[in-house]
């Protein structure tokens, strides 16, 4: 499938840094919406999380190419309001893909061209009617470049940090907000400043700030924001 495809299927795409809040606002407003889904960090956090467990190097790109390209993973859909759980090789995952050591694993994988053009076409596969809401880091500027709506989210690192704080203690994980500080400063450098697909909003993107903003009230904003574009 190729970026033309959107012409006939209607795409939102969600771009903005980590912890932006992208992730579950695609998901509410693909329920309000009934349309598919596209969480792209997931698919370079499923990469470095198989480089891992298959004992690759993160810069061994000749042997992360193929791995991406090959990916055995499956999306399936949580109950209600909760996240999907996601099988890769066959087993569960969902977890670990929310540590954010997978998380900076994902940010390095990201950067590397190789990686990123075995995951385009897998990425635009996705696009099927209804519609589809893809979150990511260059939904709008690269992977669905003809979307019908492109939203920018970000918010400030000291927000973004505590939202993910909030998020891993909920899940059980052992965090502190100085490392989520350090680690989102470093990933926010590392994906604005790559040579591939650099984190920015596309030219005709709608940038929301959502640092104020409630869940419910970002998602009204673009549920309104749609009735007026696809309509």
């Amino acid at each position: 499938m190729t970026a033309n495809n959107t012409a006939s299927v209607p795409v939102i795409t969600i771009d903005g840094p980590t912890a932006s809040g992208k992730g579950t606002i695609a998901r509410l407003l693909a329920q309000r919406l009934g349309w598919h889904i596209l969480d792209s960090g997931a698919l370079y956090r499923l990469v470095a999380l198989a480089a891992e467990k298959h004992s690759i190097a993160l810069d061994d790109v000749e042997s992360l190419q193929p791995l991406a390209a090959h990916l055995d993973v499956e999306f399936v859909a949580g109950e209600g309001a909760e996240e999907m759980v996601v099988l890769l090789e066959g087993e569960d995952v969902t977890l670990e893909l929310r540590a954010e050591t997978c998380g900076n694993g994902a940010s390095k994988v990201a950067a590397l061209p190789a990686v990123r053009a075995a995951l385009l076409e897998r990425q635009r596969a996705f696009a099927q009617s209804p519609g589809l809401i893809a979150d990511g880091r260059d939904m709008g500027t690269v992977v669905f470049p003809g979307a019908a709506v492109k939203v920018f989210l970000t918010a400030s690192a000291g927000e973004r940090a505590r939202r993910r704080y909030n998020q891993l203690k909920d899940k059980g994980l052992d965090v502190t907000m100085r490392d989520l500080l350090e680690e989102i400063a470093e990933r926010d450098e590392r994906d604005c400043n790559r040579a591939a697909s650099p984190l920015v909003p596309a030219e005709d993107a709608v940038v929301l700030d959502t640092s104020d903003l409630g869940i419910d009230e970002v998602v009204d904003h673009l549920w309104n924001l749609c009735q007026v574009r696809l309509n």
